[in-house]
């Protein structure tokens, strides 16, 4: 496939990481995977991390084979980088390939700034990006388009500090034990709780309001847990599915990047029909985001109800080793440099059909 952008010859990609979440150092960990798959002899990788603090550094640091979070470049990757500004990146780059996991990143925001400043970029745009980001929203959207979602219900900041045994009470009222408390705009697991009392409902709505206003109570789907990648603007490519097969309570942050415990299987064996069934349900789910380049779809299949449930949509997913979207595609004969570089297409094409009608 040919980059709509080596009119000007190699392209120059700006891949921006890190940035101000909880998700920082995993995303530095898919800056660098990108960067290693990415076919040098077509694009031109400059990497342009974001502090925790939010100043944008042009990154001088080797990044190949940083594939841990304990690699002790991790520690000083943005000693020696430069300040910079958004028009020093928009004056060294072509393209930009955000990412930016999280908030500040994933949700729509720097999404705006690349349309602000005429830069073609990868993945979803700012309406897709902000909706998939906040998991009540997403539901809600969907629930609309008559999509299958679990039982749920939602409390704020506000409301909690008025009244959290009144919250924590209509919450148990209308979702049942055992109940996931998750942030509505935060991914990686990070502030997400099972919980299967009074007592640590309250106590898990505090910790999730610790990274944002906004959180969301779901009931526990029995089931298994399947996931979908998505590849495309108006006609997206489904990939192979995979199914997680954790040993803990749930698949949390350590789960996805530390212990090593998390099993994957790709593809899932499931049963007859039920992968043309996902397919056909990720691509509805995909579309009515209004997703463009990439995304990928995380599910739920109850067994003994025979019953699929969308989760989440992820903007920006996990392009570590570690992750299961680059894995999915690898299943479906799609390699990690030629995923780079349709996803680099796909946003070179949705940059010339928004300004070409």
């Amino acid at each position: 496939m040919s980059s709509l952008g080596e009119a000007k010859g190699k392209s120059r990609i700006g891949v921006v990481f890190g940035g101000r979440s909880s998700e920082h150092e995993i995303s530095i960990l898919s800056a660098a995977a990108v960067m290693d798959a990415m076919d040098h002899s077509r694009f031109e990788p400059i990497p342009f991390g974001i502090t925790k603090a939010g100043e944008w550094r042009r990154i001088q640091a080797d990044l190949r084979g940083l594939e841990r979070l304990d690699d002790e470049r991790m520690d000083v990757l943005f000693e020696g980088s430069r300040p910079v500004t958004v028009a020093d990146f928009d004056a060294a780059t072509d393209f930009a390939f955000p990412l930016l996991h999280g908030p500040f990143g994933e949700d729509g925001t720097i999404q705006g700034l690349f349309e602000m400043t005429n830069k073609p970029y990868a993945g979803c745009g700012v309406a897709a990006s902000a909706i998939s980001m906040d998991k009540i929203f997403t539901k809600e959207v969907w629930i609309r388009a008559g999509l299958p979602v679990c039982k749920h219900t939602y409390t704020t900041a506000y409301d909690c500090a008025a009244d959290l045994a009144a919250e924590a009470e209509r919450i148990e009222a209308e979702v049942a034990y055992p109940i996931f408390v998750k942030p509505a705009n935060m991914g990686s697991s990070v502030g997400v709780s099972k919980v299967w009392s009074r007592g640590e409902l309250k106590e898990a709505l505090a910790a999730a309001l610790r990274y944002d206003r906004r959180v969301i109570a779901e009931a526990t789907v029995c089931g298994r847990e399947l996931e979908a990648a998505v590849l495309g603007n108006g006609s997206p490519l489904v990939s192979a599915i995979g199914e997680i097969l954790s040993d803990g309570e749930y698949y949390d942050y350590d789960s996805k990047y530390r212990d090593g415990q998390t099993r994957l299987s790709i593809p899932a064996v499931l049963p007859q029909g039920l992968s043309a069934e996902i397919e056909g349900l990720a691509k509805r789910a995909y579309k009515v985001l209004d997703g463009a380049g990439f995304s990928r779809l995380d599910l739920f299949f109850d067994e003994r109800a025979g019953k699929l449930y969308l989760n989440e949509m992820n903007a920006i997913p996990g392009f570590t080793k570690y992750s299961m979207f680059p894995l999915l595609w690898k299943a479906k004969g799609i390699g990690f440099g030629e995923l780079i570089e349709r996803i680099i297409d796909l946003g070179y094409e949705r940059y010339h059909s928004a300004h070409h009608r």
